[in-house]
């Protein structure tokens, strides 16, 4: 039999085709009539916030790639323009879905519910003397029209800002007009302007978006002069910064100077009302430099993540999510005392179905506790208020050795990152910023304690950020032990990253840029010797995004020998699946519920003999070369058995379930005959009741 060739581009969905394709499941839960309405809309808005991103990072990188060298081809076979070509209509066709279910679909369903959103044709009397009145008091002040002329520049347009283009007839009190002005929505403004009852015999939940108020009296700006047209637009900019590694002496200093860049990167696209006459597109696009593909006509407000702010404003339980309390591992319940539980057994947290409260009492009975000496973490992303850097800092001014390792280009949190470094620094904790050149992501925590005379590291390693309002969104686990060889591997990553030297062999920890991918390769090798053996060869993958192509290769090769393998991958997967002679055995499903699916779990059979690791790092480059990660074993046979019951409960469900064709395409995975089995709800009763 030939041999088939595995670098085939045949065998590799396009990276980009694959992100653009899970926004399109996110957007589909809008149209799922089981789902709360509320939450409906929500889901549209995150596939919005979505795409923001997409555009911002993804195409502003292909971009970039292409000005260095425009022949670059992807492990799809497509060069950077076909790329180009291929994104651009599946945005389009994304971006035109996303209109049609708010306007026909999720916009007459508040409105049966009494949530309206009204248009200016529909305002009452008493309704319009309100806005009007609202216009002259709160946004007249500060709104501040630019008419441009030789001594009036087209303005900065800040990222993803609200602003309008408005084509004017008339001249002004020195006799100017160009023709058009220029008027951007200050940020502080809400997008939303709730309608008082008593004042405007308006509903409890009626609405008016912000450019339909500036677009009604927009004339008031321009005293004397007539306004023919006024039309919104946003530019979306590159959000990827640049630091250059090898040039810079403060990384902090580095990183904050590309913050104060950002919202004024190279411009990637322009949406603009759809209403626009094409003279004003035209110009807008010459303005910003800008091809037609990266132009989105908007049939209604330019940016509905900002429609988010509903969920907030509207106090509707009935039209969200039941609220749920988070469970406490009986293990960590029955004893007040965290370290003493730990030293009895190892303890998973799945969260958000298991309280992430242990973790952060974890820190603070560290840092009350006269036998700790020393507090190693890691912090991605942990947010503004976090308890557990309110721990760090009450331990370091306890006089505890505190040494925190904060990651300052986690993208999108490097501004709070960089606040929380100067509180802990204030405090007397070490802070560093892990390696240059390599992103620290992993998730570790280690207290070190005196008892009697020996000295015993308790960790808590996990699959996700130490922030607990995440934690409630996301699904992760957590894992804490006090296992001697365990807590030393954790040591000397944390040596690694504060100090320098040589890289320490470890116990058991698999840790990238070192030992995580070899080490994975190596667990599917073995899988493969299984299934030439005659023996139990099965894998199971649950990750965000496979697209190191080395890994998809072995796994290729794993399916041709007989291995059976199951995935779970919430985002961007690049592997094939369902191929004949190359990866028929390979079976990729989707999860897209409640709680975004953040685990990442690597299970290998191994001959029966389970081997099961959990891990902060995905199946892509960047997670096995350019990141420092930490892939951890689960040592406990019990702890093992549950979370491979709880991979067999992802793989049953059929309700959030969507299953990857071998043509890049999703099929939701629907009960027909059978019973519903939704595995979050089912999580959500077994651990919350």
């Amino acid at each position: 039999m030939e041999s088939i060739d595995l670098n085939s581009p045949e065998l590799y969905i396009n990276r980009e085709h694959s992100l653009l394709e899970f926004n399109f499941r996110v957007l589909a839960q809008a149209l799922d009539e089981t789902l709360p309405l509320l939450e409906r809309l929500n889901y549209l808005c995150i596939s919005c916030s979505n795409l923001d991103e997409f555009y911002e990072v993804r195409v502003a990188s292909l971009i970039q790639m292409a000005e260095m060298d425009p022949n670059l081809v992807s492990s799809d076979g497509l060069t950077i323009n076909e790329q180009f070509d291929k994104i651009s209509i599946k945005a389009h066709e994304l971006v035109a879905e996303q209109y049609r279910v708010l306007n026909e679909v999720l916009i007459p369903c508040l409105e049966t519910e009494n949530i309206r959103f009204l248009r200016r044709d529909r305002w009452s009397p008493a309704q319009k003397a309100w806005l009007e009145k609202y216009f002259n008091e709160e946004l007249l002040p500060i709104l501040t029209p630019v008419g441009l002329d030789s001594a009036h520049p087209f303005p900065r347009i800040l990222n993803k800002s609200l602003n309008f283009i408005i084509s004017l007839t008339g001249k002004d009190a020195f006799g100017r007009n160009s023709g058009r002005a220029v008027l951007q929505a200050p940020r502080a403004l809400p997008r939303i302007v709730q309608l008082p009852v008593n004042e405007t015999d308006s509903g409890p939940y009626d609405f008016v978006f912000l450019s339909s108020i500036i677009h009604a009296f927009v004339n008031e700006l321009f005293n004397g002069m007539m306004v023919k047209g006024c039309y919104q637009f946003r530019v979306t900019r590159n959000s990827d910064f640049f630091v250059d590694d090898d040039a810079i002496d403060d990384l902090m200093l580095a990183v904050e100077g590309e913050l104060a860049m950002r919202n004024y990167g190279d411009e990637v696209r322009l949406e603009i009302d759809g209403n626009c006459p094409e003279e004003t597109v035209n110009f807008l696009l010459a303005r910003f430099d800008l091809k037609p593909d990266r132009l989105f006509l908007a049939n209604g407000p330019v940016n509905l993540s900002r429609m988010q702010t509903i969920l907030s404003m509207v106090e509707r339980p009935d039209l969200k999510f039941t609220p749920f309390k988070s469970s406490v591992p009986p293990a960590l319940g029955r004893n007040k005392d965290i370290f003493a539980s730990i030293r009895k057994q190892d303890i998973l947290l799945h969260h958000p179905y298991e309280s992430f409260s242990p973790v952060v009492d974890f820190i603070r009975q560290a840092a009350a506790d006269p036998d700790v000496l020393a507090i190693k973490q890691t912090l991605y992303r942990t947010g503004v208020d976090s308890p557990i850097v309110a721990a760090l800092i009450k331990a370091a001014r306890a006089g505890k050795e505190v040494t925190v390792v904060i990651e300052l280009r986690a993208r999108f949190d490097e501004k709070d990152n960089i606040g929380l470094a100067a509180k802990l620094q204030e405090a007397a904790a070490h802070v560093v910023y892990g390696v240059v050149g390599y992103k620290t992501h992993a998730k570790m925590c280690m207290v070190l304690r005196k008892e009697g005379s020996t000295l015993r590291n308790y960790v808590h390693l996990g699959t996700g950020n130490y922030h607990p309002k995440t934690a409630r969104l996301y699904t992760d686990y957590g894992l804490f032990t006090c296992e001697k060889e365990l807590g030393e591997d954790v040591r000397r990553v944390f040596m690694q990253l504060t100090s320098l030297g040589k890289v320490s062999k470890l116990n058991k920890l698999l840790q990238s840029p070192f030992t995580l991918h070899h080490g994975i390769l190596k667990m599917i090798d073995r899988e493969i010797e299984h299934a030439k053996k005659g023996k139990p060869a099965r894998i199971i993958i649950k990750v965000n995004a496979v697209v190191e192509e080395t890994a998809i290769q072995a796994l290729y090769r794993a399916s041709q020998a007989g291995v059976e393998i199951k995935m779970i991958v919430r985002g961007v997967c690049c592997l094939r699946p369902g191929v004949l002679g190359v990866s028929e055995n390979i079976e990729v499903r989707s999860i897209v519920g409640r709680f975004l699916e953040h685990t990442r779990i690597y299970a290998f059979c191994n001959g029966g003999d389970w081997a099961v690791y959990a891990s902060s790092a995905d199946l892509m480059n960047r997670n096995m070369f350019r990141r420092v990660e930490v892939c951890f074993p689960i040592a406990d046979k019990r702890i093992a058995e549950r979370i491979l019951n709880d991979l067999d409960a992802y793989l049953r469900d059929n309700a959030q379930a969507w299953q990857l064709q071998s043509d890049g395409q999703y099929r939701h995975l629907r009960a027909d005959d059978q019973a519903i089995y939704q595995v979050q709800s089912e999580l959500l009763k077994a651990f919350c009741g």
